[in-house]
């Protein structure tokens, strides 16, 4: 579609927002892009986690202390490991464990820290999870090539390590 000299041609997401007005800069749109796409597919995830009683982040504590194999790790650890930054990393495992998912406690030699591990129903619904999530994870960019999936994590990357430099 040829556009009037002096009009830009409306992107994409101006017409999933029915926004009439043209963004105030690239760098806006740009960014509204960013967090429509991490909700689209947040949402495929959510869908399929939610069908086995368990939330995205619960999933990430889980994945989390698998990952720590039998010691488990302490609670703070877990919250600087996560892919959301939350406050309620306490919450998150109070609820697992009352799901059965995870276990927490104290150590002889560290009083001072709770330390929290996955239990072996934790450990079999991961299991469960694990190709559904890898398909999901293959759906996600199915639509991109796989240069163009390097490249993405590349710029990713980029925006968010200048992201958090800026926050410091």
């Amino acid at each position: 579609m040829d556009q009037p000299k002096g009009e830009e041609s409306r992107s994409r997401l101006q017409d999933e927002l029915r926004q009439g007005r043209p963004f105030h800069s690239k760098g806006q749109e740009a960014f509204l892009a960013l967090l429509r796409t991490a909700d689209v597919a947040k949402r495929r995830f959510t869908d399929l986690l939610d069908a086995e009683g368990v939330t995205l982040q619960q999933y990430n504590v889980l994945r989390i202390l698998r990952g720590a194999g039998g010691d488990g790790l302490p609670t703070l650890e877990i919250a600087t490991r996560m892919i959301e930054r939350t406050p309620g990393v306490t919450r998150i495992v109070d609820r697992l464990q009352a799901k059965g998912l995870a276990a927490r406690g104290r150590r002889r030699d560290d009083r001072r820290r709770v330390w929290c591990q996955i239990t072996s129903t934790g450990l079999e619904l991961l299991a469960k999870l694990d190709d559904p999530v890898k398909k999901a994870d293959g759906e996600t960019v199915k639509g991109l090539s796989e240069d163009e999936v390097v490249r993405l994590i590349e710029l990713l990357d980029r925006i968010r390590c200048t992201a958090e430099a800026d926050l410091r």
